[in-house]
This record gives structure tokens, sequence and C-alpha cells, in this order.
């Protein structure tokens, strides 16, 4: 039990917990915005891990109080190298505020769900009052909001381009990306003595420095110049231009180094590194992690985030699919990192030993559940590629997309005797197993994993994302066409028909993206009222920095034709775009009849609404005549006086 545990099994995170490790001072503070969970699912917990296993003395400040003293910031005093900084597992605006800009009543990675413990633009909020406070310890800035913000963006919630987060928040150097590697590097190179100012020739850092300054040599890189950030806020188009330039680079092996004046500096982001390779990535996930909040927290309640993931296992990192609105493959990368049987297997282990475990494993998958050990079949040709997408518009011939490995692994948890079942929670790539569109099924892995999943993974429900049915918008989204969505639904219903088993398929869906129009809504609506579905697993568009449909959304064109794309924007049209997909609900009933009364499409108000044409047609609407029963829809009418 986590009472029972000595607290030196966690990193400290007070001076007294330092103290009873015999530690009077640090090498390394890391300020985070979220709360101290010890597992593997939790960036801070990662990256205290990795400082511990190569020799640093490390404390943590989880959710700083930045409205005070500052007490929290100074209570390590100052460490011999650095300042880590992260604003979370989250971007902090997209954690604070919905897509209507509203403020978020709860957060999910605070001890009892409760909102207000981190600031807006948490990074830079943090960064700033270190500097103020030790202007002379150097701050590495990381994390998921650091790293989608490296470059000029455009901010929702201000709804203006910022330039690159090191401008704002004055820190040193900010690695980007899945910071495993970088940061082993930077810390081996720091423990030589090489001076911190010294590590901007490393692989997947950016940093600013001042105009006229020579560039860090290196003999293998190429160097890309960006439009500058003054450019930028000039002319959308050339912010527009960056955005090809900065995705293209991020997801190449053999990557050009990038730069971006910004006033009188200049931004520099080194080529990332190549993906972690089977042992690199074991290490991050083998860590002695106590797989726990702090104890700290016990009295405030349970850590959401925490609760949803407990009984969860991550088996890779990474997503090849691209998809426009999605921040996957722009920090974790295109590549799949995958995990090796061994790690995987020795985590159920640890998740059955504990002692709250009944049996039940909530998810075992990733950022898209089937796509563990999938890579190119000749490596060679991925160091070349430059495509955003391995499987848009087509799939790649060059990517193995076995469902093997998986099939066999999920059957060695199966076997295990004290797990009852392990479900697939993650999000499954539906396209991936359907024939017409991926063909790599000559050995029948697709049928052999879908029957798996359904006869032993599924907890009642299976989610898929086709998110549109209106291929043109699935094409701004880099989704396949909705038709095999509906070979997919055929194949599942057939497995489960077989097996005797009635369980939901839950499509997602978003509205208001870049390229969806009103009465592309209305055919969604149509089409998946048809198939049966009265849709709860929806969203509305949000942009977030980093994606191409944010780009879309803030210069009207796409990034990569420049061509004008059309974007709802308006608060209200978002909201009638929304109300197609509750075309159930009575108060969005009168709405959707004006507006499809005015697109003149009778035919879609009588399958959304159940109101027969006639209704609608210009042709008077005769009188009841003989004894047939009066249809409710008539009858309402003439209640209502029409």
């Amino acid at each position: 039990m986590i009472d029972e545990r000595p607290i030196t099994d966690w990193l400290p995170i007070t001076k007294k917990e330092a103290d009873k490790r015999g530690w009077n001072d640090l090498d390394v503070v890391l300020i985070s915005g979220d709360a101290y969970v010890d597992h593997p699912s939790f960036g801070t917990a990662v990256v205290g891990r990795i400082i511990e296993s190569e020799g640093f003395k490390i404390g943590i400040v989880a959710q700083p109080n930045w409205q005070d003293d500052l007490r929290d910031f100074k209570k390590f005093g100052k460490p011999k190298y650095f300042f880590g900084v992260t604003a979370g597992c989250m971007d902090s605006m997209v954690n604070h505020y919905t897509a209507n800009k509203r403020l978020r009543s709860t957060d999910a990675y605070t001890p009892g769900g409760q909102a207000g413990f981190r600031p807006d633009y948490a990074s830079t909020a943090y960064c700033k009052i270190l500097k103020e406070i030790y202007p002379d310890v150097p701050v590495l800035l990381g994390g998921i909001e650091a790293s989608l913000r490296r470059v000029t963006h455009y901010d929702y919630w201000a709804d203006k381009l910022f330039p690159s987060i090191l401008e704002d928040s004055k820190a040193d150097i900010l690695v980007y990306g899945m910071g495993d590697q970088p940061l082993r590097e930077i810390l081996k190179l720091l423990k030589k003595g090489v001076p911190f100012e010294n590590l901007r020739t490393l692989k997947q850092v950016a940093f600013l420095q001042e105009e006229g300054e020579e560039l860090p040599r290196n003999k293998n890189w190429e160097t890309v110049e960006l439009s500058s950030h003054e450019e930028c806020l000039e002319d959308k188009i050339k912010y527009a231009a960056n955005f090809k330039v900065v995705e293209v680079e991020s997801n190449k092996w053999q990557a050009n180094r990038i730069t971006q004046k910004i006033g009188n500096r200049t931004l520099v982001i080194n080529p990332p590194y190549k993906t972690m390779d089977e042992k690199e990535i074991d290490a991050s996930f083998d860590m002695p992690y106590t797989r726990a909040p702090h104890p700290k927290y016990k009295n405030r309640g349970g850590i959401p985030a925490f609760e949803m993931i407990k009984f969860s296992i991550n088996m890779h990192r990474g997503c090849f699919g691209g998809c426009s609105f999605c921040t996957i493959s722009a920090h974790q990368g295109k590549f799949i990192a995958s995990r090796s049987e061994e790690s995987i297997l020795k985590e159920v282990e640890q998740v059955v030993a504990d002692p709250t475990f009944k049996g039940y494993i909530s998810d075992l998958g990733g950022p898209s559940a089937n796509m563990y050990k999938m890579k190119g079949k000749v490596e060679a040709i991925c160091d070349r590629c430059t495509s955003p997408s391995c499987i848009h518009p087509v799939i790649c011939s060059n990517l193995d997309t076995s469902h093997k490995p998986m099939t066999e692994l999920y059957r060695k948890v199966d076997a295990h005797p004290k797990v009852k079942k392990a479900f697939i929670g993650s999000g499954i790539r539906y396209d991936l197993l359907v024939d017409d569109f991926n063909k790599n099924n000559a050995d029948g892995n697709h049928d052999e994993y879908i029957e798996q999943v359904v006869t032993r993974h599924v907890s009642g429900r299976l989610k898929v994302a086709p998110e549109h049915t209106s291929d043109a918008t699935l094409r701004v989204m880099r989704k396949p066409s909705f038709k095999y969505f509906h070979k997919f639904k055929e194949k599942y219903e057939k497995i489960s028909e077989k097996h005797g088993l009635k369980q939901q398929l839950i499509p997602y869906f978003i509205s208001s993206h870049p390229g969806c129009e009103e009465h592309d809504m209305a055919n969604l609506a149509a089409e998946t009222k048809d198939m049966g579905f009265q849709l709860e697993q929806v969203q509305d568009f949000t942009p977030t920095p980093m994606t191409v449909a944010t780009v879309i959304y803030y210069a009207g064109v796409h990034p990569y034709t420049l061509k004008p794309i059309e974007t709802v924007k308006d608060k209200e049209e978002k909201l009638n775009q929304r109300r197609f997909f509750f075309w159930y609900k009575r108060e969005n009933r009168d709405y959707i009849r004006k507006s499809l009364q005015k697109a003149n499409r009778p035919e879609l108000i009588e399958k959304l609404l159940d109101e027969p044409q006639a209704l609608h047609s210009k042709k008077p609407i005769l009188p009841n005549k003989g004894n047939k029963p009066i249809p409710k829809w008539l009858e309402e009418r003439r209640r209502n006086g029409k």
C-alpha cells in the first residue's frame, strides 16, 4: 500500500524529503504544472527518473504557487546545474479552456480534480519567475506546451501570433519532442564539466542567439531559414508556408536545422534525434516508479488522470497518422517507438501486484492502439521520407502494418492468471483493418486481430474515430473516406454476431473543422442516423499550436498548397454546426428545420426530424379525409397553429 512505502521511494518534493536522502543541495530542480504522479505515463516522473538514473540529485516542485511570495520556487535553493520547467502533460491553455474559450471547472492532473493550481501559459510564467529569482541559473524548458510553441505559432485564446516560447519565457534552451534522448546527452555532458551554454550543438534542442552571432558548426547539418516572426505578423501566407517546413523537418530522420529571425535575435532549432530503439524506450519504462501519486496528496482526493490510467499499459509512442488536427506526431513523432514484449509483460506483473487491482487492465495500447511494432520494411526509404503521414492519402507500400505482434502479445497478457480481462481503451485506427484500404492482409492478420479484440478486449464499446462523413472535409483532416468506416462496421458486426456479442461501436466526430460547412454537418447527421448512431462522442474543433488545421484556421490557406480553405470561426456558427450532432434533442429541432429549409433540403428534414418532405414542399397540405389517423407530425403542426 502507498502508506507503507518509505517516502524515499518517491523523488523528493520538499527540502525535508531531500534531507532524508542525505542531499543537502540538489543538482537539478524540476518545476511542473502537474501534481507529481510517479508513473511512466506522466512526463514529470519520466524526466525526474531519467535525471536520477544519470546520478544527479533531483527535486520536484509540483504545481508551485505563483501568486504569493514565491516560496515554492525557493524551497530547494539554487541547483548546481539547472532548473527544468514543464507546464505538464497538456498545454496549459487547453487544460484551462474549452473550445468556446470558457474556463474549465476541473483539472485532471490535480488532486480532487480542482482547477486553478497552474497559471495560464504556465511554461512562460514559471521561467520568468525563476529568471527573476535566480538570474544566473540556466533554465531548461521542455514538455508538450513548450515543444508545440517552439516557433512562431497561432494562439487561439489570445487570437494572435506568438513568437517562439523562448522569446517570452527567457529560458536558455528548449528540448522539443520526447525528451529522453537529448536529456540524457545533456546530463552526460554536464557531468563531464561541459558548460551549459555549450549545449547548443546537441540534437533536438532550440535556443535564441544574438544577431550576427555565428551558428554552432556541424558539418552534417544544412540550415533552412523560415520567414521571420515579423514577416509572419504582416503576411499570413508566410506563416502558413513556415509551418510546412517545420512539420517536414520534424518528421525526417535526416533533417535540416531551422532558423528564424525574431527581432534582433535568431531562433535556432536543431534537427531531432532518430526515433528511439527498443532498448532506449524500454529504459524509460523500466525505471523504479512507485506507480502512484506522491503521498502528500492522499487527503486532497484522487487525481483523475491517474485514476484513468492506473491499470493501463502504454506499449508504444508515436503515430504515423498525421491527422491535421492532432499534435501527437508533432510531439511524439510519426515513427513508432515500440517497447519489447519483455518490458510490457514486466509492467503487467507490476500492475497485477497492486493490492487494489481487481483483474482488469483498463488499456493495453498507445496513442493509436494498433500501431505497435509497425515500421518501414526498408529503413533506407524511411530515411529519405518527407511525408507527414504514412497512411494518407494511401498507405505507404513500405509500411509493415501486420497486427500479428499485437495479437500475440494480447494473448500472452490474457493468459496471465491474475488478469480477468485486458481492455483496449485507446482508440483503434480502423482504416488499418479495412482490406480495401490496407491490402496487407494476405495472412489474415486483420481479421485475426479484430476477432481477438472483439471477443476479448472490448469493455462494452469500442472507440474509433472516423471524424467526419464528408470526403472533402476528411481530405483536409488527412483521414480516409467514410466508406471505409462502413466496411469496418460491417466486419465488426459480423464478428460480434458470430460470437453472440452485443457491444457498441462508438465513432468520434468533429464539428467546425477547417473545410467543413453546415451542409456537411447535416449530411453527417443524416448518414450516422441511418447507420443507427445517436452521437455522444463528439467535439468542436479547437485550434492548438503546431497543427495543420490551426494554420488553416488562422491563415485561411492550407500550408502545403497555400490554397484557400473555408473555416467557421464565428461562435454562433460553430454552435450551429454542433447542433447537427444532436438532432434528436428538442432544443435543436427548430434551428435544423429552418437551416435545411433555407438550403432547400427537405429530404434531410425528413431523415433527421421524421417530418415528411410534403410538409416542407411548396404544395399545400391537404385536409385529412376519411377516418385515417392523423400523423403525429401533422397533429403537432396543427396544435402549434401552423
